[in-house]
């Protein structure tokens, strides 16, 4: 089964996609910050993280640098969900290694395809 870690600190945006994952048989993950998220990540090797910028605590450029120094997960396809949608955030999300950057709002249609693309390539 494949399996999802939704990184959100925003409530309705993490209810939607643990919803949507779920009906597409993805075993969802669900972390309110980069610290719960990393927390996971030790004991859950995932196919996708889906991943906020802003977030308390640890956010998710931070939470993105310590995924990729980490051995286990460099297989693992993080996509950042976010506000923060200047050319300049974009670049810099890209530059530390996400293999997506999409911006909110969103649709939710989307952001299923994107990760299905991104996962069977």
């Amino acid at each position: 089964m494949k399996k999802i870690v939704i990184v959100d600190d925003e409530p309705n945006i993490v209810m939607t996609l643990e919803y949507t994952f779920k009906k597409q048989n993805f075993e969802v993950y669900i972390a309110r910050d980069g610290s719960e998220a990393l927390e996971i990540l030790k004991t859950v090797i995932p196919n996708v993280i889906l991943l906020d910028v802003m977030m308390p605590k640890v956010d998710g450029y931070q939470t993105l640098k310590i995924v990729k120094e980490n051995n286990k997960l460099k297989d693992t396809k993080v996509v950042f969900l976010t506000a923060k949608n200047k050319a300049s955030d974009i670049e810099k999300g890209l530059k530390l290694g996400a293999d997506k950057y999409l911006t909110k709002p969103f649709s939710v249609k989307k952001i299923v395809s994107e990760i299905n693309e991104l996962i069977s390539s």
